[in-house]
């Protein structure tokens, strides 16, 4: 098969007639971390049933005491599920997904795997396959415990493409009546609705084509390594397959790895351009600081005005007091960048805590108590993440939001990743 690209088709799992419910899908494991009333309304609809809750662990859990034995039960119900036959294999699969979002809007997607080979997280990377935010070396190991050892994957991954001729997956919207239908069920708890079809092997051809030509150098310009695939949700779980993948071949040097299973990762492609993608700004509470200092020394290093505009700009909130500032001095194509490169080295060197928050109703209410500051970021531009990315690598941890929690991928198809000895 034509491939010249870092994803292709996968053996795809999904489950049989009998197991498929309105209960298989669950939610991405690192949302709803601060309210347990989600996971145990999630535990109680599930019930008995098959589901991908018994196989996933919430990030809820991640830090709990008895971690290793849900991560044991994890394991045994990946081998449980594949010894009672409840999957369905598609062999060299794709699967064109629509997912109807809580807003009613069509988020399309494409399932296949991406080459971990092809994928360098750390930041200044050229690879194909790139993170878009920072990754947190600290978040990987306990993440790499639940995976090594596991029969199976199960994805959460949802990868950007920049493809505004709508040349991959959007030509697979008009031929749903041509392609089998996998899968269509309603997704718990006000996640809306999706479906799956599964395409066919000479639109595979077509597919991979139109990726190839989305990654050729002149696109890019002279001396720009061409980006892809950019990250849009799940960095840290392609990141620990990454990192479960060189363990490996640091334990099987010199082995061929072209067909090995853990050098791929299931992930969903969707269109950057889609219009049921809609990136959110993440802003700023600085808490148990001196918000006079902060803003002075912010003030030189990033040269704020307030009376002289520029491109970047933000509101800072002290005191029920909030001023829109100009940087004059940038040190990130994004606002947001300029802001998180001041205040982690500020932090650093003064104490203090940030927090993330999404809402500027929320900023305004916590910045109006003493020792505090608020800082509102403006949403970032779509157009703005692959050129960012590309000029100044990852960007900083919180750059944006992708949707809202309900909206997140749910878990559906798996693929196996253990050999026949795990069973």
């Amino acid at each position: 098969m034509f491939q010249t690209t870092a994803f292709s088709a996968a053996n795809i799992l999904l489950p049989n007639q009998t197991a498929m419910s309105d209960v298989w899908a669950v939610c991405a494991c690192d949302q709803y971390t601060s309210e347990p009333a989600y996971w145990l309304e999630t535990e109680r609809l599930v019930g008995g049933r098959p589901s991908t809750l018994r196989m996933i662990l919430p990030e809820l859990y991640l830090e709990d005491p008895d971690v290793a034995d849900r991560i044991a039960e994890i394991q045994g119900s990946m081998r449980r599920y594949w010894q009672d036959g409840i999957f369905q294999t598609y062999e060299n699969a794709m699967i064109y997904v629509e997912r109807i979002q809580s807003d009613g809007l069509c988020r399309a997607g494409l399932v296949g795997k991406i080459d971990l080979e092809q994928y360098d997280y750390t930041k200044g990377s050229t690879s194909p396959v790139r993170a878009t935010e920072a990754t947190v070396a600290e978040r990987i190991p306990p993440r790499m415990r639940i995976r090594q050892g596991a029969a199976l994957e199960l994805p959460h991954i949802m990868i950007l493409l920049d493809d505004a001729q709508n040349t991959v997956i959007e030509p697979l919207t008009a031929q749903t009546n041509r392609m089998p239908l996998l899968y269509d069920t309603t997704l718990m708890q006000g996640g809306g609705s999706i479906r799956g079809w599964l395409v066919s092997e000479a639109e595979q051809q077509r597919i991979l084509q139109a990726l190839t030509a989305l990654g050729a150098a002149e696109h890019f310009g002279e001396g720009v390594a061409p980006l892809v695939y950019a990250m849009g949700d799940g960095n840290h779980s392609l990141a620990t397959a990454k990192a479960c993948y060189e363990a490996w071949k640091a334990e099987h040097p010199g082995v061929d790895t072209t067909n090995c299973a853990v050098r791929y990762a299931l992930v969903e492609l969707v269109n950057l351009h889609s219009s049921a993608l809609q990136f959110e700004a993440i802003h700023r509470i600085l808490i148990d600081i001196n918000a006079e200092a902060l803003l002075s020394e912010m003030t030189a290093a990033l040269d704020l005005k307030t009376d002289v505009p520029a491109e970047q700009a933000m509101e800072i909130l002290v005191q029920g007091e909030r001023k829109t500032y100009y940087i004059h001095k940038p040190t990130s194509n994004l606002t947001v960048g300029s802001v998180q490169n001041f205040l982690d080295g500020w932090l650093f060197a003064h104490g203090g805590k940030i927090d993330y928050i999404h809402g500027a109703e929320v900023v305004a209410q916590l910045s109006a108590e003493p020792n505090t500051m608020g800082i509102l970021l403006p949403d970032m531009q779509k157009s703005e993440l692959f050129p960012t990315v590309i000029a100044d690598g990852a960007l900083p941890r919180k750059t944006f939001s992708m949707g809202h929690a309900a909206d997140k991928r749910f878990y559906m198809e798996c693929r196996l990743i253990g050999d026949e000895t795990i069973f």
